[in-house]
């Protein structure tokens, strides 16, 4: 058989192999598709199968290689993978979808008309608001209850402050926990004013008040998670970090995940609490298509809003207050070497420079060094310049949330004085430390949606385009940059990158389609943005 015999009939295998498609569930052609891979490809294509991306290419070539049931045609849109919010309260979301709504209120007497328009609805129960910030007020002073115990005498209220680290009740509210004006606690303050209660209630001394509320039954738990993922949907999230949650609580996530009523996939931190140690520590890591449960919530300080946080100096607009820790520091070591014995990770919510130092120096005393352990210091908020180098040098994940910069910034160097607030919302300064950042939104604390996420993290302004220059631009993320931090380091910081993240072959098919491109769009439209439509698993689970 002469040599151009053989490859002839090599060539005719070769087209013959090319007839021969492989099955595809669908084929998106036509689109601007942001891989995420390690080259940040983009692609015009992909192809899925069984809720997984099988290929990314041109449109000749996914038509070429599959014969699908469907054939989808972006018509030039934007798409890119399902946003993961790397620090949320998603079951404390949705259960706040059932009560009042405080955001955005402009003055304490708005919010007294918001709970008379409330319960001329809702006759019987407590009173449960939260979203209202007193630095949004003509009078920027913290409310008082009187006004409450005249309207509502014998109806319990408590109504907590944006960032839930301080809250406003009435008389009945704190008698119902036994708060007298010579309450005292670690971690929290209960504010007592010319020997009178004022109902304000800092950090911990919220807790008093709010373990008194009636426990939401499953159903209604059920509501909450179920309206919250549909929120989330509609803003592109895929995938939600849930910061401090009960065992019993991931429980119900758990089953309501694998009988399909909930479809959000959800990386769930556990609370700080004795029994949630003891669940997890005898039933092992949790990992199944929708829930990943491996690691601990815990509170290191306060809020600056409500000066909570724990400052190395005094805050520059309260003589010498520091803020307080939320334990004391030998709990936090207890802690650190039980979860890393038992090779869980540690989330450590870190406002004030203080904290921060604090619980720097208690992993670094743990972890000894660079490890892919991935404990992380949750907002990283406020830190020391000499501090910055120990997140590098042991490994240690700093996860932030850029809206909080573009909503404290009217008000952060008051607090902090204009030295010091140059180290806070250091975003680019800590990316630098591990080369990458995971971000989120902390919501209900911030806005739910994602796209003000990446907006606050590359222009540093606000939704009013203020300021006119950007908020510390030295510490702007670049839109390669935050997008990474929106998804592949997102899912990274969750132990998850080999399955979601990125539009590769064998990751989950959780995508977005977008109705602009908000990589190469002007930074005044990359508000405008919009989720026209929302994958998870190559199932729709939102439409525009």
């Amino acid at each position: 058989m002469n040599n151009r015999l053989v490859f002839s009939i090599l060539l005719l295998f070769a087209l013959s192999a090319c007839q021969i498609k492989k099955h595809a569930d669908f084929i998106i052609i036509n689109a601007k598709i942001y891989t995420l891979d390690s080259n940040f490809t983009v692609a015009q294509a992909l192809a899925v199968s069984d809720g997984k991306i099988i290929a990314t290419g041109t449109n000749e070539e996914m038509q070429a290689l599959f014969k699908a049931n469907e054939e989808i045609d972006a018509e030039g849109k934007t798409i890119v993978p399902g946003f993961i919010d790397a620090h949320a309260h998603f079951l404390r979301y949705g259960e706040g979808l059932q009560e009042l709504n405080l955001r955005g209120t402009k003055s304490w007497a708005q919010i007294v008309a918001h709970i008379k328009a409330y319960t001329d609805k809702n006759k019987e129960g407590w009173i449960i608001g939260r979203g209202w910030d007193q630095n949004d007020w003509d009078v920027k002073n913290f409310p008082n209850k009187e006004v409450l115990d005249s309207l509502y005498p014998n109806r319990p209220i408590i109504l907590t402050r944006i960032d839930g680290h301080a809250a406003i009740a009435n008389q009945i509210a704190l008698d119902s926990a036994k708060i007298t004006i010579d309450t005292k606690l670690t971690g929290g303050d209960v504010i007592v004013e010319n020997g009178k209660l004022t109902g304000l209630l800092i950090d911990n001394a919220v807790d008093l008040v709010s373990s008194k509320i009636p426990k939401l039954n499953n159903q209604q738990k059920t509501k909450s998670l179920i309206d919250a993922a549909n929120n989330c949907f509609a803003v592109g999230l895929t995938t939600v970090d849930d910061c401090g949650l009960d065992y019993k609580d991931v429980l119900l996530i758990d089953s309501l995940q694998k009988t399909g009523d909930l479809k959000m996939r959800l990386y769930a931190m556990l609370s700080d609490a004795q029994d949630n140690y003891d669940f997890l520590i005898k039933k092992g890591k949790i990992k199944t298509k929708h829930l990943n449960v491996r690691s601990f919530k815990v509170y290191g300080d306060g809020a600056l809003g409500s000066r909570g946080a724990c400052l190395l100096k005094p805050y520059s607009d309260k003589k010498d207050h520091l803020g307080f820790l939320l334990s004391d520091e030998n709990h936090f070591k207890e802690v650190a070497q039980k979860i890393y014995d038992n090779d869980f990770q540690m989330c450590t919510h870190a406002i004030g420079d203080s904290a921060n130092r604090t619980i720097l120096k208690i992993y670094e005393s743990v972890l000894k060094g660079k490890n892919d352990k991935r404990w992380r210091i949750e907002h990283a908020q406020i830190v020391n310049p000499a501090d910055f180098k120990l997140f590098g040098d042991n490994s240690i994940i700093p996860s932030v949330q850029p809206t909080h910069a573009t909503s404290d910034m009217y008000w952060a160097a008051n607090r902090l004085g204009n030295q010091r607030v140059k180290s806070a919302y250091a975003y680019l300064e800590l990316l630098n430390q591990n080369n990458w950042l995971p971000l989120g939104t902390d919501f209900p604390v911030e806005d739910i949606n994602p796209i003000n996420t990446f907006y606050a993290a590359v222009s540093r302004k606000d939704l009013e385009n203020y300021p006119k220059n950007g908020f510390q631009m030295e510490n702007a993320l670049s839109r390669e940059q935050a997008l990474k931090g929106m998804t592949i380091w997102a899912a990274k910081s969750n132990f998850e990158e080999h399955e979601k993240g990125s539009l590769e072959k064998g990751k989950f098919a959780d995508f977005i389609i977008l109705n602009q491109d908000m990589m190469t769009i002007e930074d005044n439209k990359i508000p405008l943005t919009k989720v026209l439509t929302t994958y998870i698993a190559g199932k729709k689970v939102y439409q525009k």
